[in-house]
């Protein structure tokens, strides 16, 4: 048997085609600058999605900004924090195989359905996301 040559950005596109639409996100912007990256954008978000090759892993970031800082997070402990979610470890990150990708991306595009509207008001996605352990930036123009 032919073994199929894994692309990622095929398979993020599959598993966040349907989800981009339905929130109107715009992308993906793709990227293979240091590490394979996908990007989809809505209005006060974006959800960037990475292949770690090293660690075999695909994840998913949440990104805001806000007037005077930029928040990201991973998907999973925003979800716990938003409550649409109770504990780590019910989505999976391996990507050592295409079964485990496929695993991976539709489980953390899950978990950006679910979080997404709470993202809608700005004051509560900044508390969100520092309530998840959000690394946070000052922006340049705030300096």
């Amino acid at each position: 048997m032919a073994r199929r040559k894994v692309n990622f950005f095929d398979e993020v596109r599959t598993a966040f085609a349907e989800l981009a639409d339905d929130l109107r996100l715009a992308g993906p912007e793709e990227s293979e600058r240091i590490a394979p990256s996908s990007h989809y954008k809505g209005a006060r978000v974006e959800y960037r999605i990475l292949l770690d090759v090293m660690e075999g892993t695909a994840s998913c970031d949440v990104e805001i900004a806000t007037d005077t800082v930029d928040l990201t997070v991973d998907i999973e402990p925003l979800a716990i924090a938003t409550g649409v979610v109770e504990k780590r470890g019910r989505i999976s990150y391996s990507a050592r195989n295409l079964n485990q990708l496929q695993k991976s991306l539709r489980g953390q595009a899950d978990y950006v359905r679910r979080v997404h509207p709470f993202l809608a008001d700005p004051v509560t996605a900044a508390r969100l996301m520092r309530e998840a352990g959000a690394r946070e930036w000052i922006r340049p123009d705030q300096s």
